[in-house]
């Protein structure tokens, strides 16, 4: 397995983030987003980039998949019997529908524990017919509606199987996190016990990694030839899973779900909090990383599917069927068109169509 210190070979410049997406109303540029993007392969060669990616970003919930790498690799989804479904939520920020909800509990019940375990605050569905029906019956949410409520039944399910203990597991210091750690270095060829570190949405540690690196780790997922056998099975488990069952990462009408609906096990993506944005193509053994410097999401979403098109994993056809989610229009409250969003110059001069 590669070890921290590792290098990404590039001789591009570190320009200022350039301006990579536009926000057009009538016939004007209204908005603007800035980012920063890099395109990596498994041995640190970088084959597109935008913007310093060198530059450390928290990469929030995109880094999910990495963080699923323990539940598999240490048996604790064989022991307890966990198939795609639950693997996908693990990498989820889900939507909170009643399904996500339901499955999260189900999971929970299989390895003895409820919603009370979990170390993440309750909030509302962000979907919004969901929350709307909570509030008509006078619900209150609990922490199993909480977006990354899959992602911390992982981690009690995996504080289970190796005998740690599952109180304060999303705290620094405790082993699930420490197991974590070792980890990303490992993934991403960096020593990350002196960078700047912060607290997540969910309460656990976010740690700082260079945009290149972050893509880097993606990239060993996506081809994992120099990582352990039992590191490379689990990387190709929860990718497939990601593809298998993209409802339960993401949710209705979500980007994340809908692009990996039409592209199956070409493209595992996914969304992160500040415009975020992480994938890995494993037909192509490549890793992305998308920071938009504002971060706005939207942003990130026009640059993923753009680069989604560029490297042929959603072809002419497939784009047709995806065209709100990869340019899509804006409308007033009227429903009457008013703008778009798409991609800025510096990022279309590189598209092969």
């Amino acid at each position: 397995m590669n070890s921290p210190h590792q290098h990404i070979h590039t001789d591009l410049p570190k320009d200022d983030s350039p301006i990579l997406v536009e926000v057009w109303r009538g016939n004007m540029v209204e908005s603007r987003h800035r980012a920063i993007a890099a395109v990596v392969d498994a041995d640190g060669h970088v084959v597109k980039a935008w913007g310093d990616i060198e530059k450390p970003i928290y990469g929030r919930s995109s880094i999910k998949p990495l963080l699923a790498i323990p539940l598999v690799e240490s048996g604790a989804a064989d022991k307890y019997g966990l198939g795609d479904r639950e693997i996908a939520l693990a990498c989820a920020s889900h939507s909170g529908e009643p399904g996500h909800v339901d499955a999260v509990k189900a999971w929970l019940a299989k390895i003895g524990l409820d919603a009370g375990a979990l170390e993440c605050g309750p909030h509302y569905p962000y979907y919004e017919p969901a929350a709307h029906a909570m509030l008509r019956a006078g619900e209150t949410p609990t922490r199993a509606h909480n977006n990354c409520s899959g992602k911390h039944t992982g981690f009690l399910t995996t504080a289970l199987h190796l005998g740690d203990p599952i109180a304060g597991y999303i705290r620094y210091e405790h082993n699930v996190q420490q197991r974590l750690l070792g980890i990303l270095e490992q993934m991403c060829g960096q020593n990350l016990g002196d960078v700047p570190r912060g607290i997540d949405g969910c309460g656990i540690p976010t740690i700082a990694i260079p945009v290149g690196h972050h893509a880097l780790a993606m990239a060993k997922m996506a081809d994992p030839k120099d990582l352990s056998p039992a590191r490379a099975a689990a990387s190709a488990r929860i990718l497939k899973a990601m593809s298998l069952e993209p409802w339960y990462v993401a949710g209705t009408g979500r980007f994340c779900t809908d692009v990996m609906r039409v592209t199956g096990t070409k493209a595992a993506i996914k969304t992160g909090a500040e415009g975020v944005y992480m994938g890995a193509l494993p037909e192509l053994g490549l890793g992305l990383c998308i920071k938009i410097e504002d971060g706005n999401g939207r942003g990130a979403e026009i640059v993923m599917g753009h680069l989604l098109r560029h490297f042929g994993i959603i072809d002419a056809a497939q784009a047709e069927q995806l065209q709100q989610s990869l340019q899509p229009t804006l409308r007033n409250w009227a429903g009457t068109e008013i703008g778009s969003i798409k991609p800025a110059p510096a990022l279309s001069e590189t598209a092969p169509f």
